[in-house]
């Protein structure tokens, strides 16, 4: 009995010693974490172990880590833990619960740059603590953890946080010694579960080994026994935390398993659409090596490959009771493939073009039409390309051709086999003859024996704007996306415009997050579901910026449609109401000083007789700095505009739209991203011209 409480201690000391700093129980103290004195305090319950954050009430709340802090209105709080430096990757492990409503973050920040990088987020109660795992990239400088909890309006409402763990390595490794199971979880089953196995506690059945960690019948590892399986269609499912950052290479474990024809084991993918994809299955061939020595510890390595968010789902299913059993122990994930002949993760960004500096990797089929790479100066007539405004896009059947009844084809490199894609573009419809086949993409593979597949067609007949529109499409062999627009007659010819090509491996669904906008990046805002944090100046402006889809209600002026989508959402300024001269001021939230350049692009629609001006300033202690500024009218495209500042100390960024002479003097703006660091490339200048020419 002495040998088993010193086993256990000595591996419980192992595990305590694992831990980073920034780790923390909140059993007597905050661990140099602090409540940020801008915003409402958490407050220490040396009762219960944690620390909260409470909805707002009308008592000042008494807090263990700033006591002098005075609770707003808004019932934010924000947690900073103490400057932490790891050169590894590490993974933190959050225990929480949010209460009645509210919101829970995890932000990292940096020292010296303006904006807190986002971890994860989530919004569901519960009625118990909840675990959630995320994984810490390796880092050069200095950081801290961000904790933004946001209890609801409702009465009760809170957020908590009862341990914060920091251990060397990554989210998927697990050696299921530790009572959190590293933040796997049971789906649980009517009748067949993962249990935790070992740990001096007898199973079902007496044969099982000891665990592989420790080779000993004190430590533990999970399985599943079928000796409650009813029906074959029962499956038992343990599944690792969701992946936060893009990940590949090897993923290891060890099993053993007893009756293996009365059972199935299999790993799989499942991303945030519970989409599965197999990596692995178990079989007579997985055990040559092993066979012979019954209730062996079997290892598996398998090449995982993880573009976006995923988790890994160890599966089991019986068909009857008499199944057997399957157990598995010390799951560990290397960056390195498995094997050296492993193929690299595929980078899509090849089938990227935005057209500025040619065809990219994009070909053309010879003998039939062209597409050709064309540029609109700036001007009030005809519209120019989606990426700036100013500069080349690819146009169809832009010269008369003496042959009716031909196409143009646009290939792209070849994408591999096997593979699920998202593919993103933009088109616009020109002229005024017939579209019924103005564009149309296919997939077509390699073999010449393999027919092409249609993947969409365009429907929109929306004249003089740039429409976005995405496709998923899966491979089943190496192919190649082709755009195809149709040439019947001169009244039948699809006249468009195709700009701004990118591919990302995965759904659309699931990269959405991650390449649009709305992924709720801070400084970031494309006006899709609102003003992303941006408020209207109540005190210094006449009215307010508007929010709108569609033109705008006066003829002559603003936008056709948003820079986003071209069906989306963008602001501007309504000129009617107004006299000459009155404006309206939409201001960013506060942001942080830094010690470099920030970088703020953002798109603008200044188009009609009597525009007047659009400014954006830097506003510091209440005044403002002059940023940037155009005067009358621009364009009838969307233009990019791209600036570079530096600022030390606490700022906020303003944009002002001023009513011109007459009302035909509706400005927008959309597609806002302001970033640390300095601007990728400088703002082609945009010359106001009245030639709609085609250069």
């Amino acid at each position: 009995m002495l040998l088993l409480y010193l086993l256990t201690f000595a591996a419980a000391i192992q595990a305590h010693n694992q831990l980073l700093p920034g780790s923390c129980n909140f059993e007597s103290n905050t661990c140099g974490y602090t409540s940020d004195a801008d915003f409402t305090s958490w407050t220490l319950h040396k009762d219960g172990h944690f620390v909260a954050v409470d909805a707002a009430t009308t008592d000042v709340q008494v807090d263990e880590m700033s006591a002098d802090a005075v609770p707003q209105r808004d019932s934010t709080g924000v947690l900073l833990s103490p400057a932490l430096e790891q050169g590894e990757w590490s993974c933190l492990r959050l225990v929480y619960q949010i209460t009645g409503s509210g919101s829970l973050s995890v932000l990292q920040r940096m020292e010296g740059k303006s904006f807190d990088k986002p971890l994860w987020s989530n919004q569901e109660p519960s009625d118990s603590w909840v675990i959630s795992s995320m994984d810490l990239q390796n880092n050069t400088e200095p950081y801290r953890v961000v904790i933004e909890g946001k209890p609801g309006g409702s009465p009760g409402s809170s957020v908590a946080v009862f341990e914060i763990h920091i251990s060397p390595g990554y989210c998927l490794d697990c050696d299921f010694e530790e009572s959190h199971l590293c933040g796997y979880s049971n789906q649980w089953n009517a009748n067949v579960n993962w249990f935790v196995g070992g740990g001096g506690a007898q199973l079902l059945h007496n044969d099982m080994l000891d665990d592989h960690t420790y080779n000993n019948k004190t430590g533990t590892f999970m399985y599943v026994d079928s000796v409650y399986a009813k029906t074959f269609k029962e499956v038992a499912k343990l599944v690792s935390p969701m992946t936060m950052v893009p990940m590949s290479g090897c993923l290891s474990f060890q099993y053993q398993r007893s009756e293996e024809r009365g059972n199935l084991f299999s790993v799989y993918t499942r991303d945030r659409l519970g989409q599965y994809q197999e990596l692995w299955k178990a079989g007579t061939e997985n055990q040559s090596e092993w066979s012979g020595t019954s209730g062996e510890w079997i290892p598996v390595q398998v090449d995982l490959k993880a573009p976006y968010s995923i988790q890994v789902v160890f599966e089991v299913s019986f068909n009857s009771p008499r199944g057997g059993r399957v157990a598995v122990d010390d799951f560990s994930f290397s960056p390195e493939f498995c094997s050296t002949d492993s193929e690299p993760t595929f980078d899509p960004s090849i089938a990227n073009c935005d057209f500025e500096s040619g065809f990219c990797r994009y070909t053309q089929d010879q003998g039939t039409g062209s597409w050709r790479r064309v540029s609109v100066k700036p001007n009030i007539f005809r519209n120019g390309d989606h990426t700036t405004g100013a500069g080349s896009f690819l146009l169809a059947h832009s010269r008369l051709n003496p042959r009716s009844d031909y196409i143009n084809r646009l290939i792209s490199p070849t994408l591999p086999g096997n593979t699920k894609f998202c593919l993103r573009f933009y088109y616009s419809l020109r002229g005024f003859n017939q579209t019924g086949q103005a564009l149309t993409v296919y997939l077509q593979p390699l073999q010449q024996s393999s027919s092409q597949e249609k993947i969409w067609t365009q429907g929109e007949k929306s004249r003089g704007i740039w429409i976005g529109t995405d496709v998923t499409f899966q491979t089943s062999q190496p192919a190649k996306v082709v755009f195809v627009s149709t040439c019947r007659s001169f009244w039948d010819c699809g006249s468009v415009a195709l700009d701004d090509i990118s591919v990302n491996l995965g759904d659309c669904e699931l990269t959405a997050a991650a390449g649009s906008l709305t992924s709720s990046l801070p400084g970031h805002c494309d006006f899709e579901a609102g003003l992303c944090g941006y408020t209207q100046d109540k005190h210094s402006d006449d009215a307010d910026w508007e929010w709108r889809r569609g033109p705008t209600p006066t003829s002559y002026t603003g936008p056709r449609g948003d820079h986003t989508l071209g069906l989306g959402y963008y602001l501007y300024l309504e000129a009617s109401p107004l006299l000459p001269g009155q404006g309206v001021r939409l201001l960013s939230s506060l942001l942080r000083g830094s010690r470099g350049p920030q970088c703020l692009r953002f798109f603008y629609h200044m188009y009609g007789s009597g525009t007047g001006q659009l400014n954006v300033r830097l506003n510091k202690g209440g005044e403002d700095v002059l940023l940037w500024q155009r005067s009358g009218e621009q364009s009838v495209a969307w233009l990019r505009a791209t600036m570079e500042y530096q600022c030390d100390s606490q700022h906020a960024i303003v944009f002002e739209a001023i009513r011109g002479s007459s009302v035909r003097s509706d400005i927008a703006i959309d597609d806002i991203i302001l970033e640390c660091g300095p601007c990728p490339e400088m703002e082609i200048k945009a010359t106001v011209g009245t030639s709609n020419e085609i250069e």
